[in-house]
């Protein structure tokens, strides 16, 4: 018997602010998403390219193969992206268990992707939707892209488990499921026992979380044969600053 996949309840745009606002998270379609990002859906799905040949994640601890990423950072002030110089992404013990207080130095973003105007246009269509929420001089974004896949006949896209990321709002975009089962997502309440799972299964459906009222994660995925994989993009919103390591380095 195959496990019944449930489905979100989607907002329309106009309704996210409030939305978000009430429940400290919302579910958006594709096409929502292109019409807050001011992109055609379709120029948003040629970013998907990009996933392929991302490099492999070298600091899982569980001795995994399954992950792969890039990483890049900026600042968005006055409705303008500002790439910083390549840093590396540092979360505390009190937010990451399992891979906290140690700089992990991803590979780059590629520049075919940080000059597409798709891509642009997604993060600074859900900065300006945010300032409306928490109205900040700069938020300080960090951008993951994702996959995780099936080499070890399993694959966990939150090894972590279920967290915070210390930061003022994360989006999960779902770019792409091949060939597994799983990838679930619950969310929780981080001050009661509230939860809600869904998976998502469109392609560029969002996920949208007010970080400090929400605790997330995502269930482990299978394949359904020999192989499958799942694409994600994770942007993160911080209104004071980038979380550094107390020993910053630089590379």
């Amino acid at each position: 018997m195959t496990a019944a996949i449930l489905s979100p309840r989607l907002t329309p745009a106009k309704e996210l602010a409030k939305a978000l606002s009430q429940d400290g998270f919302v579910v958006a379609s594709p096409d929502t998403v292109a019409e807050i990002s001011g992109v055609p859906l379709a120029n948003l799905q040629s970013l998907s390219q990009y996933w392929e040949g991302l490099p492999r994640d070298p600091y899982l601890k569980d001795g995994g193969r399954y992950r792969f990423r890039r990483h890049a950072s900026f600042e968005i002030q006055n409705q303008k992206l500002n790439l910083v110089p390549h840093r590396a992404h540092w979360q505390s013990l009190d937010y990451n268990a399992l891979h906290g207080g140690i700089e992990r130095w991803f590979e780059s973003v590629l520049p075919a992707v940080l000059n597409d105007s798709a891509w642009q246009g997604v993060l600074l269509g859900l900065a300006n939707l945010l300032r409306g929420l928490k109205p900040v001089k700069t938020w300080f974004v960090e951008a993951h892209q994702f996959r995780i896949d099936t080499t070890d006949g399993i694959g966990r896209p939150t090894p972590e488990g279920a967290h915070r990321d210390g930061v003022d709002f994360v989006a999960v975009f779902l770019l792409d499921r091949v060939g597994i089962k799983g990838g679930e997502t619950r969310i929780f309440d981080a001050k009661g026992s509230a939860g809600l799972r869904f998976t998502l299964t469109q392609p560029w459906s969002l996920l949208l979380m007010n970080d400090e009222r929400m605790i997330h994660e995502s269930t482990p995925i299978q394949p359904l044969a020999d192989y499958g994989y799942r694409d994600t993009l994770v942007l993160t919103f911080r209104s004071n600053g980038f979380q550094d390591s107390p020993n910053r380095s630089q590379q």
